[in-house]
Formats: C-alpha cells, structure tokens, sequence
C-alpha cells in the first residue's frame, strides 16, 4: 500500500523556490534543501527527484505564477502605454520591496545555470520569447491606436522594453533607490513617443 504525503507539496515547493532564488542553484546543497524543506532526504528524492528536477519545477512555478500576475496587469489597463508603464513600475516595485535583493529567479537562472545546462536555457529562451511577444502584441495595438510611434518597428520596440525590464531587474541586486528606476521607466517610456 502506497504511503500518503504529510506535506503539502506547493508549499515545499515555495520553499525551494525562496530557497534557490536566494542562494543560487549552486550554492544551494542538497542538505540545505532538507533543512530549508523540513522533509526527509528519502521524502524529497521520491517527490521530487533529484536537485536539478526540482530546480526546474521550482523555475516552472515561478514563471508560471509571474506570467499569471503579467496577465492581469495587462488585461486591467486601458492603453498601451499605460500597460508599458504599469508593468514596468509593477516590476520595479516588486524587486524594491525585497529586502534580499534577490533579483528576478529567472534571470538570475539565465545568467547561473542556463549557460551549461541546455533545459533551463530552453525553459529561460521560451519564458523570454513570451514576454517579449506580450510587449509585442500591447506596443502593435499602440502604434495601430497612433499612441505609440511607428518610428520604430514594434518588435525592436519590443525587445527593447523587455531587455529594459532585465536591466532593471539586474540593478535591482545592487540598489535600491526608487529615483533610478524612475529615470529608467521615463526614459523607457520617451520611446515609444
């Protein structure tokens, strides 16, 4: 007869995702999974595998639960640019309020683990091929509305704002002064003009 699980899985799961976001895949030992886990050894290799599997659910997760809270932001806002804007400024308020200065997961995936491992490079490429297409589709609807310039073509404009979004993140490890990301976002904003 097969046992029963006396923990809740999403909530360990949320506890290696706080876990590897804020020491790193590397630097987070399996022993350190069990202690930051509270369960056994045996209770995480048979749930969840091995580290590396549970990685990528931990990453799985994360995306899923940031492309959910996107969505939302962009189905409230009336226009495009006040779509640009509020997500921007959700994303910036997001990272100011950690006071771990952890960064965004998945970026920080992308610059440890994605260079030498060719799975989370693939998960890291189809998350970044997404969001940029998301900018794509709201700045597209904002050029065919006239309020964003046709100067540029979307998809630059697009990529722009998105690779805008992980320098904010990046920077966001280091400081935490509002007045940056404000310069960041009205300058970020000026383009589309």
């Amino acid at each position: 007869m097969a046992r029963t699980k006396d923990f809740d899985e999403k909530e360990v799961l949320n506890k290696a995702i706080n876990l590897f976001w804020l020491k790193g895949y590397n630097g987070t030992s399996m022993q350190d999974l069990v202690a930051g886990l509270g369960i056994s050894r045996s209770s995480l290799y048979d749930t969840y595998g091995d580290k590396h599997t549970l990685y990528v659910k931990a990453l799985e997760s994360y995306q899923c639960e940031a492309s959910g809270r996107l969505c939302a932001i962009i189905h409230n806002s009336k226009s495009a640019k006040e779509t640009i804007r509020a997500l921007l400024e959700y994303i910036t308020s997001e990272l100011l309020n950690d006071q771990s200065h952890k960064g965004c997961f998945l970026v920080n995936a992308e610059v440890e683990v994605a260079p030498h491992d060719a799975e989370v490079n693939q998960m890291i490429c189809q998350n970044d091929q997404q969001v940029e297409d998301v900018f794509y589709k709201v700045i597209s609807k904002g050029q065919e509305s006239g309020e964003i310039t046709n100067k540029q073509d979307a998809r630059a404009l697009a990529r722009f704002t998105f690779n805008t979004v992980k320098g904010i993140r990046v920077a966001a490890k280091t400081t935490n002064d509002k007045a940056v990301f404000d310069d960041i976002i009205k300058l970020a904003i000026s383009v589309l003009d």
